[in-house]
């Protein structure tokens, strides 16, 4: 039906734009596109004008001029003559204006003759002066070249023999004679519309072109078609399908409805088609982690259309950063932006990858699009699922005949491939030969497709193809559109909703996280970059555990926060964005069809279903066209107008294509500009909806680094803009840094945090990776930015070799004092105070780079510079070594411009300071993440001072252990008492065997304690001992296990700025002392005992109950201060009846005499009950094979050892209760002893059965020797 339309309709395109040659201004060489003038004249590129735009402004989109010239040639105007290719070319590109909102473009670029005589003849000057110097170079390889010579030399190789060939093969090829040639000059047609239609817009100017050049002139003037296209088609209304004419077809295009996906109509299988499957998966997990994406190809039209193709596959987030998929050559500059970006570099086809200088590869995905080839940034995580999503999408790709591993070159593969399909393959199944002959042959070809398929199998699904209609019995007049583009459609959507689906499936239950503003939202605006929107710890601890590396850098995105963002501010689904109301109703779908609880996550793949639906509603559309537009018709010119010759298009009438049509309705004449403004606004669903002013601030707050940061303005030029770009940059990433030191803190902290609305307090490992990775990818930008030369991928690393360098060179004179790189004795570090048994290590940044530098695990500079500064974090230097690093101002200003970040002095400060909080807060993030590289270790065993080792004469070893591994026996010499040694990382240390072999005519050694320090990260643990070593000394043991504990720098130097507090101190308990005999041990009454056992108990269920990657050492909790085995010595200990004189009596010779009593009566047979029984058997069992070890661990060593195994087997509370009822129990306690009370035997036994429900494992020091 031919329609009046509605007035809130929308034009379909807003201008008419035509570029080329100025004659009138003649030739200009285009120095910004940054061609060189060694090229041949033919080559180079010359600066090209809008030379009409039709109308001449339209209130709601204001013309830019500057923009459309750039973008619509983006490397100016080219020449050619009648030998060279003069296909036409389309492309489309993309404004996006200052509030986010965008404007697309369309443009058709062809050849036209050029009939001016001064442009030819300027153009045959052009080539004597090129061919006399290309002569001169070949003719003088010898002689000085004038300067003017020398700056075409250095891209020119040097032929020096055979000057005559040469010349003439040079004017052969690459020359133009006026009286030979015939000279062609590049212009371009092109629409600027609202929305994306790409396909009919190129039918629309591919028509137009057509028309100009074919022999008989079009049916009407091109003015009617024009001004048609510009005033009277208008946009099709969501959910419906239009068609208007062409100058010789219809053309059809159609929008979804609000249900549905968002618009996009760009080709997708040219995507799969040119990268592969597997790439563009790997493409679009750097981009949902927004990182920086450079696109490289020599065909802007897959720029374009590899950028809006990802982009559309995030839905339902968006891009939140710079956007510029064909970056014009005159704002290469905008590489050096320290912020996530997507653009699309164009190639001239000659230069490879090497030569190309890019500021900043640290964080780089760099895409070269024509090679099928992609580079990606260092520890990318895995996409969730990623075998089973790519074997989804093969499954689409193949069943539209599409490559799942892309094919870029037309091989012999693929016309094998094309031999075959899908239709055949169909029908092959049907006859139940399921091995087709395609399949088979994908599987040769390609590993990745072998790899799924033997997935496939394991997991069950099936590899059914999608049982397609044929396409060709789609010929029937039903579909409007041609078959190609159904396809086209049908393509896009089966791919897009295969990827939506995932995010559906992945945040299926998001809404249960949101953490909704407590304040106000005017409150809420304010701090909006202090409060977390999402409970991220809470989310995660649901995920299945292969997801978490993605995730949790997921969820730390500007997108993610933005998404999270709009659905905090919508109240109701009249107010919620297009893509929030679409994703949210799938979400609802899913939670409805999925049986399961929705917040148990499983790592099940579900595939997509709603695929059929999605394409039912768009062959609909174009089955039946719901609007067609006016035809074209005659429009009221003067007669002789609108005439032009075969070949050129014309020079356009402008009185009638500057206004349009005053009666026609929706043209929207009378609506004010700032309503358009408004649909527009709804058309890119940019935008959140609130209505007030407060909207538009936030949105303005939101894309926080300011409109010149999303997207360069590409008019103005001069320093100044860039300088202040600059500056932009500069303040965006010191707020990037004070956000980020935030929530790192906050996540380790906790306290606060839960003040601040933070949500719960806990960080798992997973994360804090997640925030270290981050802050490590800032301090990449930051050392890019502005930097003079680029040498290797990670600037951070480069400054740091170029400071050892310079250091080293310095130390080398004989000024330098003492090792290279080391401070001196000043800046030493103080390990505690309390301890002078080792001496502090010296702070070296130096020193620090060379351990990074010998671990042969990190081959990369980027790996060498993230492992730096974890060891950095970890050791509490990072903002002490960066400050030094950047105090050599003469490298600095060497190295980096004038407008580099850290060469802004006030914010340089102001960012080492926020660095230097890190020192409140211990990270072991070197450690834990290196854990297979050799590390030396410094061991010094400290004996008592009051009763010195000097008579000692016996030969000690020690044995360390940590979470990750042991060390073995080592000996340690007598008469140093220390060793430095090197073995695998052993993780955080927990506890040291200690011993000696007993020689000697004085084998006793009383010892306070052995310290152990990591001599990468300075880390030091202090293991007491207080106990004497020896046989007929103290319990008579020659070795004892002792468990250590982190010591803390103290805080003598102003730059350590708070303490923190040592990892255990239980308050209101006692130290334990150093004791010889039992007697002097200070006496506890039955309320601190009981104290300590219910905090010792405690202890170790808290340990239980945080996540696994955040528990610390159980070792400390059992055996260490105030554990549970000094908690039931003093449980043993109270009321022990004191021994006669001189004689020791220990715990042990009470539970001796106890085991006898219980074997003696089990012999007699006097067993109240069955249960009596197994417990005493237990009982006696533990105690021989402890009393059989081989080890000489003393009798409080196998106390020790009995409490953990009971510990670890459960049977604690079972002994309690036996020993309690046993008859030696009277004869070795006082009437008031704890033991003998059977009320508080009985909350103890209570107390103890908590610990039944732990899965309590030891550690192999502890039990070592005992076979049980």
């Amino acid at each position: 039906m031919t329609t009046g339309f509605s007035s809130g309709s929308c034009r379909f395109a807003d201008y008419f734009v035509i570029c080329g040659l100025d004659t009138e201004s003649g030739l200009e060489p285009d120095e910004l596109s940054g061609e060189n003038f060694e090229q041949s004249p033919l080559r180079r590129t010359f600066k090209s004008k809008v030379l009409a735009h039709f109308p001449e402004n339209v209130e709601w989109n204001p013309f830019d001029q500057d923009a459309v010239g750039m973008l619509c040639m983006p490397k100016g105007l080219a020449f050619r003559t009648q030998v060279d290719c003069r296909e036409p070319q389309f492309h489309s590109f993309i404004i996006t204006r200052e509030d986010g909102s965008r404007t697309y473009g369309f443009a058709l670029t062809f050849f036209e003759e050029v009939t001016s005589k001064q442009i030819c003849s300027a153009m045959q000057t052009l080539y004597h002066m090129h061919n006399a110097e290309q002569y001169d170079i070949l003719h003088t390889p010898t002689s000085p070249p004038g300067p003017e010579v020398q700056r075409h030399q250095h891209s020119q190789p040097r032929p020096v023999l055979h000057a005559a060939p040469a010349i003439s093969r040079l004017q052969r090829f690459n020359s133009y004679d006026i009286s030979r040639d015939t000279l062609y000059v590049s212009k371009c047609i092109c629409l600027i519309t609202p929305m994306a239609f790409p396909q009919a817009c190129r039918k629309v100017l591919q028509q137009l072109h057509q028309a100009v050049s074919s022999p008989q002139p079009p049916p009407l003037p091109l003015e009617s078609y024009i001004y048609n296209i510009l005033y009277e088609v208008p946009m099709p209304p969501s959910g419906r399908s239009l068609k208007f004419s062409g100058v010789y077809g219809p053309v059809v295009c159609q929008r979804p409805s609000t249900s549905e996906l968002p618009l996009f109509d760009f080709p997708i299988s040219e995507m799969f088609n040119l990268l592969g499957v597997e790439n563009i998966l790997q493409l679009f997990t750097c981009a949902l982690l927004e990182m920086q994406i450079l696109l490289y190809s020599q065909h802007y039209q897959r720029l374009m259309t590899v950028a809006e193709s990802i982009t559309a596959l995030m839905f339902p987030f968006q891009w939140q950063h710079v956007y510029v998929p064909i970056l014009p050559a005159s704002l290469l500059h905008f590489l050096d932006a320290p912020v996530p970006y997507l653009m699309g570099l164009h190639s001239n086809g000659q230069d490879d990858r090497t030569k190309l200088e890019l500021p900043q590869e640290a964080n780089l995905c760099f895409v070269d699009i024509d090679n099928h080839f992609i580079e990606l940034p260092e520890e990318l995580p895995q996409f969730p699922n990623k075998l089973e999503f790519i074997q989804e999408i093969s499954e689409v790709l193949m069943s539209f005949d599409v490559s799942p591993e892309g094919n870029i070159h037309s091989s012999d593969s693929q016309a094998k491939y094309r031999g075959f399909r899908s239709v055949d393959m169909v029908s092959d199944k049907r006859n139940g030969n399921l091995a087709s002959p395609l399949n088979s042959y994908l599987l040769r070809e390609n590993e990745t497709i072998a790899r799924l398929q033997a997935l496939v199998k394991r997991t069950g699904v099936s590899l059914e193809k999608i049982n397609r209609k044929d396409a060709s019995s789609n010929k029937d007049a039903r579909f409007q559109c041609d078959e190609e583009e159904l396809k086209m459609h049908q393509l896009n959507i089966q791919v897009r909703e295969v990827f939506a689906n995932r995010f559906t499936q992945m945040f299926a239950d998001y809404e249960v996280f949101v953490i909704q503003p407590s304040h106000d939202k005017e409150s809420w605006f304010t701090n909006r970059d202090q409060m977390q929107n999402f409970d991220k710890a809470s989310f995660l601890s649901d995920q299945p555990e292969p997801y978490l590396p993605f995730l949790s850098r997921f969820l730390e995105t500007q997108m993610f926060a933005s998404f999270i963002d709009s659905k905090i501010l919508c109240h109701d689904d009249e107010e919620k964005e297009h893509t929030l109301r679409v994703f949210d109703s799938r979400v609802d779908k899913i939670r409805m069809l999925n049986v399961r609880t929705p917040t148990l996550r499983t790592s099940m793949y579900q595939k997509c279903t709603n695929i059929e639906e999605a394409e039912k509603a768009i062959e609909m559309r174009v089955a039946k066209i719901d609007h067609t537009a006016l035809h074209p018709h005659l429009l009221d010119m003067k007669i002789g107008q609108g005439r032009y010759e075969q070949g050129f298009f014309p020079r356009l009438q402008s009185d009638v294509l500057s206004t349009g049509p005053t009666s026609n309705k929706w043209t929207k004449r009378s609506a004010p500009a700032q309503w358009r403004r408004r649909d527009r606004q709804k058309q890119h669903a940019e935008h959140l909806y609130l209505d007030n002013d407060q909207r538009e601030k936030y949105i303005q707050e939101a894309r926080n680094l300011g409109t010149t940061i999303r997207q360069p303005k590409l008019s103005n030029l001069s320093p100044s803009v860039i300088a202040q770009t600059n500056w932009k940059f500069v303040e965006g990433l010191l707020k990037e840094c004070r956000n980020k030191t935030k929530r790192m803190l906050v996540e380790k902290m906790g306290r606060e945090a839960v003040e601040l609305g933070h949500g719960e307090v806990s960080i798992t490992g997973v994360e804090e990776n997640t925030l270290i990775a981050s802050l490590c990818d800032l301090l990449e930008r930051i050392w890019s930015h502005g930097l003079q030369v680029k040498q290797g991928k990670s600037a951070l690393w480069s400054h740091l070799l170029h400071y050892q360098e310079s250091k080293e060179k310095k130390n080398a004179t004989p000024g330098g004092l003492g090792p290279p790189g080391f401070i001196h004795d000043a800046e030493r570090r103080k390990s505690d105070g309390g301890v002078s048994a080792m001496a502090p290590l010296k702070v070296s940044l130096i020193q620090d780079m060379r351990h990074i530098q010998n671990i042969s695990e990190i081959k990369t500079d980027v790996g060498k510079a993230r492992a730096w500064v974890r060891l950095s974090m970890e050791k509490k230097l990072l903002s002490r070594h960066l400050k030094q690093l950047l105090s050599e101002h003469e490298l600095t200003k060497k190295l980096y411009k004038r407008y580099a970040f850290l060469r802004c002095d006030d914010e340089k400060e102001q960012f080492l300071y926020h660095l230097l909080s890190f020192n409140a807060v211990d990270y072991f993030c070197f450690t834990n993440v290196f854990t297979t590289i050799m590390i030396p270790y410094h061991v010094v065993v400290v004996p008592s001072k009051k009763l010195g080792g000097s008579m000692f004469t016996a030969n000690p070893w020690v044995c360390v252990s940590g979470e990750l591994a042991e060390t073995g026996v080592l000996q340690v010499p007598r008469n140093t008492l220390e060793i430095t040694f090197e073995c695998q990382n052993l993780g955080k240390l927990t506890t040291v065997q200690m011993g000696h072999d007993n020689t000697g005519l004085y084998a006793k050694w009383l010892v306070e304690c052995v310290m152990v320090r990591n001599e990468i990260t300075g880390h030091t643990y202090k293991f007491p001992c207080g106990r004497w070593l020896g046989k007929g000394v103290d319990d008579g043991s020659l070795e004892r296990i002792l468990v250590g504990e982190l010591m803390t720098p103290s805080t003598e130097n102003d730059e350590r700025m708070c303490r923190t507090p040592p990892m255990q101190q239980s308050p209101g308990m006692m130290r334990r002392f150093v004791t010889i005999s039992p007697n002097s041990k200070p006496k506890l009454n039955t309320g601190q005992i009981q104290e300590g056992v219910g905090e010792a108990i405690n202890g170790i269920v808290k340990h239980f109950h945080k996540p696994e990657k955040e528990r610390g050492s159980l070792t400390l909790l059992l055996c260490g201060e105030y554990g549970l085995v000094w908690a039931l010595e003093q449980v043993f200990q109270h009321g022990f009846k004191s021994p006669r004189l001189f004689k020791n009596v220990f715990i042990w010779d009470f539970l001796e005499k106890s085991q006898v009593y219980f074997e003696s009566a089990e012999q007699r047979e006097v067993t109240p009950d069955e249960n009596w029984q197994t417990r005493v058997r237990h009982f006696c069992r533990f105690m021989r094979a402890i009393n059989n070890t081989s080890r000489n661990i003393g009798k409080d060593g196998k106390f020790q050892m009995l409490v953990c195994l009971g510990a670890r087997d459960h049977l604690l509370h079972h002994w309690i209760a036996l020993l309690a009822d046993c008859p030696i129990t009277a004869q070795m306690y006082e009437d008031t002893a704890l033991i003998k009370d059977r009320s508080l035997v009985n909350s103890l036994i209570r107390v103890l059965q908590t610990l039944q429900e732990f899965n309590i494992t030891l550690e192999a020091s502890l039990v070592k020797g005992v076979g049980i």
